[in-house]
């Protein structure tokens, strides 16, 4: 099986890395990191570059594409290569998926029209503009597409991804394998449980 990540200037780190630590560790699996022009492409916060091996062109039928998200991501909703990629990709792939603001890209592209997807908690009654059915859940699989909310839900949309291609006994190895039992020690994680100065100060820095 092949999975392609996106790559793109500005992306969020944990959207890309944590499904890749995921799906990485599947048995047969190929993971390549894709992007309009291959070589290094740094993050949103400027001090982590990871390297696209390879061309939207290299990769034109992966079994599975993953696009995280990032501040990035509003400049590459008018890229018209990487939105072809995303339709001829997924006109063969066996899942497409994303994590946080990725899926404004998939929306973007028209892959979600008329199906239930989630993004980050900041950006989500913006889906609808989209003609795509906003969800608050963590993870949302609608046919053979999932999507997790802001970040760190990428893991939690692997890991069920991963339940789902290879079955539940491998994903809950590759949980345990990377000891991924969250125990924050804030309960501020969501909008529900966040105290509201907290909520404050969170919009302030999307924005800024």
């Amino acid at each position: 099986m092949q999975v392609a990540i996106v790559l793109y200037p500005g992306f969020t780190s944990l959207d890309v890395l944590g499904p890749y630590e995921v799906l990485g560790r599947l048995p047969g699996t190929e993971v390549v990191f894709v992007a309009e022009r291959a070589g290094l492409v740094t993050n949103d916060l400027g001090s982590l570059s990871v390297e696209a091996t390879a061309t939207f062109a290299d990769v034109p039928a992966p079994d599975v594409v993953l696009v995280g998200g990032g501040p990035g991501q509003r400049e590459q909703m008018s890229n018209a290569a990487l939105l072809d990629w995303l339709r001829a990709a997924d006109r063969t792939s066996r899942w497409t998926t994303a994590v946080c603001t990725g899926t404004f890209l998939l929306a973007a592209a028209g892959l979600l029209d008329g199906r239930r997807a989630t993004t980050h908690w900041a950006g989500l009654d913006q889906l609808a503009e989209f003609g795509v059915t906003p969800s608050k859940d963590r993870v949302v699989v609608d046919g053979r597409y999932a999507t997790g909310a802001g970040v760190s839900a990428g893991i939690d949309m692997a890991l069920t991804l991963a339940g789902l291609v290879a079955g539940d006994d491998v994903a809950q190895t590759v949980q345990l394998v990377i000891e991924y039992a969250p125990e924050p020690p804030y309960r501020a994680g969501s909008l529900d449980t966040a105290p509201a100065a907290v909520v404050e100060n969170a919009r302030k820095v999307l924005s800024g």
